[in-house]
């Protein structure tokens, strides 16, 4: 599933491409992904001028003139920006036909994505309201972790990971994250200390941003790329290397299951 930095590449790659450009057209080939798309949303949408593309967590908002477009990817959801004469193929299930013949044409072969038509504050909707603070607001205060971990006994991972708390960080980031600071995915989360946990902060700050700086050398043109956000070309420390020695001290790295998720750890180097 992509994550934040995947979801925050592809909103600066579309960013110049689309602000600006009228819609003509929104086109929903199936009655539903996640939720049911309306047919009633192409007469509010058409002829609208997208002012700006946001994100919040990992939706991106594409702000008109009346109103705004929430998309989520799902698991394996896709946005390429294409000739709007260029057939749609298997699992192609919404286009924005936009002005300049071309559409962004989005893909969806297991059917988790979302798309809504909102014509009121999209931050006041349900998806939206309850969502935790951003990890790389400059205004989170350095201990927000700490407060937030104060009397739960769930494994630290896996507190990080909810997104009432912390938006936006999944399971990569997380295990990267935690390795970082050197703590043991398993840990309760009430027991960190504060220097424990402003230091978790600051490596989950950290990790996103370098993902982010990648991502943003790697998507240089968005018309050119293959429309997934994709994992950037960079070092995992203990992700998906269960059995491979860790680059720090030459343990093999675990692998267990929290929350229904694979975690991968360092035993020695997390404690």
């Amino acid at each position: 599933m992509p994550e934040l930095p995947e979801v925050e590449t592809l909103r600066r790659g579309l960013e110049p491409l689309v602000i600006g450009r009228r819609i003509e057209e929104l086109i929903c080939r199936v009655p539903k992904l996640r939720q049911p798309l309306e047919p009633a949303w192409n007469a509010g949408v058409a002829g609208q001028k997208i002012l700006a593309v946001g994100r919040r967590a990992k939706y991106l908002l594409f702000e008109l003139e009346r109103g705004s477009l929430v998309l989520h990817l799902g698991m394996s959801g896709v946005l390429r920006l294409l000739n709007a004469g260029i057939e749609p193929q298997k699992h192609d299930h919404i286009d924005l036909r936009l002005d300049q013949n071309q559409v962004l044409r989005f893909n969806d072969s297991r059917r988790f994505g979302l798309l809504l038509y909102l014509e009121t504050n999209p931050f006041d909707h349900p998806l939206l309201k309850k969502l935790g603070p951003e990890p790389l607001d400059f205004l989170l205060p350095c201990d927000y972790l700490f407060t937030a971990t104060r009397h739960r006994r769930v494994a630290i991972k896996n507190l990080i990971m909810n997104q009432q708390i912390l938006v936006g960080v999944g399971n990569i980031y997380a295990s990267e994250a935690l390795f970082a600071a050197s703590i043991d995915p398993r840990r309760p989360a009430e027991s960190l200390t504060k220097n424990e946990a402003i230091h978790l902060l600051a490596q989950i700050q950290k990790i996103l941003q370098q993902a982010i700086e990648a991502g943003g050398t790697t998507l240089k043109d968005f018309r050119h790329s293959d429309g997934k956000p994709g994992y950037f070309r960079q070092q995992l420390q203990v992700y998906g290397r269960r059995g491979e020695k860790c680059r720090c001290c030459g343990q093999k790295i675990q692998q267990l299951v929290l929350g229904q998720r694979s975690t991968y750890f360092c035993s020695r180097c997390q404690h």
